[in-house]
Order: C-alpha cells, then sequence, then structure tokens
C-alpha cells in the first residue's frame, strides 16, 4: 500500500531538470518526487540553484541573535505578535501528548506592510514580521526566504506535475502565502536522552524545505522504525505536509519526525511552504474512489492557525481566556502522518 514503506533510507533527487526545457529530464524528476511521496513522504533535493552565500549569511545573523542575553531576544517575544512572528523560548511549543523539544526559535513570514487589509482584519498568520534591534538580521533573513520560497514554488509544480495536475495548477494559490520561516536553535546538552515519540509531529503545509547544520532528524517508517536523515551537503530535506496528504486522500504521506535528543549544538532551517490563508484544501478528484472516500477537507490558513494554535503556550493561552477560538471543525495535532496510520489500524 502507497505510504507504508519499511524504507531505511531516504532518496536524493536533482530537481535541476525541472527548470529543463527536455520533456524526457523533467519528467525524470516529476515521477522520482511522485515515488518519494508515495513511499517515503521525504527525499533530499539537489540542483536548487540557490546561492549558498545565502544560507552562510543567514546563518552567522542567526547565530548573532541566539547569542544575546534572553532579555535581550524576549524583547521580540512571539506572544507580542498578533500574526505569529518572533522570539520563541524554550518550552513556548508542545507537541501532542505533552512532549517539549530542548530548543530556542525565531519565526517569521512574508514581511507585510502595517496597513495590509488582511492583517488589519485581524488574520492570525498575515501581517509584518517582528524584528530584533540587530544590524543585519532582516536583510540576511528576508533574503534568504525570497529564495526559498522561490524555490518552493518551482517544488509545487513538478509536486502538481506528479499528482497529474498542470504544473501552475497549485501555483493559483500562492499570491500571500503564511509560509513560515523558522530560525532554530538545539543548544548543546551534555545529558540529551532520546523517549520514544518525544516532539514526534507531521507538518501542517504543503511541504518543508529544510536546511540543517547537524545530525539529529529522523523520520518514523511503515514499520514503525525511526531513520536517520544527516545533512548533505548542498542539499535541502523536504518532507509531505498535511496539506499534500489530504491533496492526495492519503496517497502522499505527511510523514512523522522527530527532533533525536542530541549533545551537539545544532541549527535548523525549515521553510514551511503553504497556499494562501483561504485556500480550500480537499482531495483531488482522481485519487476518490469507492474503495477509497474521501476524506475531509478544511481551509489552509484555518489548519495551519489551529495546529499552531493547540502547540503554542501564548497562543493556548488566548484560548483559555476566550481572547481567540479555534476554527469549527478544526484537527486535533497528531491526525496525519504514519502515528496517525497506526492509530487507525
Amino acid at each position: 500500500m502507497s505510504g507504508v514503506s519499511s524504507f531505511t533510507e531516504v532518496p536524493v533527487i536533482d530537481v535541476s531538470g525541472l527548470r529543463s526545457p527536455d520533456p524526457d529530464r523533467q519528467r525524470q524528476v516529476v515521477d522520482r518526487l511522485g515515488w518519494a511521496g508515495r513511499e517515503v513522504g521525504f527525499c533530499y533535493i539537489t540542483g536548487t540553484g540557490m546561492a549558498p552565500e545565502l544560507f552562510d549569511a543567514l546563518l552567522a545573523a542567526t547565530k548573532r541573535f541566539f547569542a544575546l542575553p534572553m532579555d535581550v531576544k524576549m524583547r521580540s517575544y512571539i506572544g507580542n505578535s498578533t500574526c505569529h512572528r518572533g522570539y520563541v523560548p524554550e518550552g513556548e511549543e508542545v507537541f501532542s501528548g505533552g512532549t517539549v523539544d530542548r530548543k530556542e526559535a525565531f519565526d517569521t513570514g512574508l514581511d507585510l506592510p502595517a496597513d495590509d487589509p488582511d492583517y488589519l482584519a485581524g488574520n492570525p498568520l498575515l501581517g509584518p514580521n517582528q524584528w530584533p534591534d540587530q544590524p543585519g538580521f532582516a536583510d540576511a533573513v528576508s533574503a534568504y526566504y525570497a529564495e526559498v520560497l522561490e524555490l518552493g514554488r518551482l517544488l509545487l509544480s513538478g509536486f502538481a506535475l506528479a499528482l497529474g495536475e498542470p504544473p501552475e495548477s497549485f501555483q493559483r494559490a500562492v499570491t500571500k502565502p503564511p509560509s513560515q520561516l523558522r530560525l532554530i536553535h538545539y543548544p548543546h546538552d551534555a545529558d540529551a536522552r532520546d523517549a520514544v515519540g518525544i516532539g514526534a509531529h507531521t507538518d501542517y503545509e504543503c511541504f518543508t524545505l529544510l536546511k540543517p547544520t547537524a545530525p539529529g532528524l529522523e523520520v518514523l517508517n511503515g514499520a514503525g522504525e525511526w531513520i536517520d536523515v544527516p545533512p548533505l551537503p548542498d542539499a535541502f530535506v523536504v518532507n509531505i505536509g498535511d496539506m499534500m496528504e489530504t491533496w492526495t486522500n492519503g496517497k502522499f504521506v505527511a510523514t512523522t519526525h522527530r527532533v533525536r535528543k542530541v549533545r551537539e549544538e545544532r541549527y535548523s532551517f525549515p521553510l514551511f511552504f503553504c497556499v494562501d490563508y483561504s485556500t480550500r484544501i480537499a482531495p483531488l478528484p482522481r485519487f476518490v474512489s469507492a474503495d477509497q472516500p474521501a476524506r475531509p477537507g478544511f481551509v489552509a490558513g484555518e489548519h495551519l492557525f489551529a495546529q499552531t494554535a493547540q502547540s503554542f503556550s501564548y497562543l493556548k493561552r488566548r484560548l483559555a481566556a476566550g481572547d481567540l477560538v479555534l476554527p469549527d471543525g478544526s484537527l486535533a495535532l497528531s491526525s496525519f502522518g504514519q502515528q496517525a496510520r497506526q492509530a487507525r489500524a
């Protein structure tokens, strides 16, 4: 059955062919993306064309920020934001089952002006970034964000072709997406200990483009085994998210993953690629049959916000106080991926 293979390694796919005028080269990449989506839910991609200097500048700015005193970092606390942007201290984010990772983060997105109509209307995920007062930080992060978002657009076209859709079919829904770039710091931890399921989750969006600096990422295969996904030079790690799983009615899998408890200091930079907030996500007709009835659909931004609100402490406090309300039909955490499949089995 698709999506439950007992893979032992993550495939490497050169995506440069997606830009090729040669249809055979393009089809080779598309077929590989489709296979990876069905059988693994993860892959490495190379041949992206992104300048390495962009990542170098991002990493340097990130290290400078996380080296600041806590009181300085907390001036940009995400709880001060009304559109989920800013510093995330250790313990702020709690996954399904109450697990907490030893990490801190800084969350950014499409940097919209303060008079953006969606922001003024109270959209919880669209608006201006909350930048720290650190020279060069906003420039380095913004430059990387712009390029990796364009790479995401290219990959989205490849996935559309892999699903039998025109390459531009999903692109029409990427005009002002709540795609988030996270800057994550896992500090050195001499007492690191693994525990089953710690920090295990799926990503909520279409897919994720990740650049880590050290090992630690693990992905859950169909046999319930955790498989290492170490960083490869000049490669991004890509994993399928909840929205792609829904579009394919479960043919593609939002594979459950975690960061192993490692002692080594680690930086990680995921771009969670999403379609526009109001986009309706539902199974494509080609993946629905009498044997495979359509799974429930959802609005992209509402799903993303609901999952976020159930895992961040500052948002849970707002929910408890009645200042926020989850959208109707919101799904619980861990409703996708291998853990959800195994729970239903």
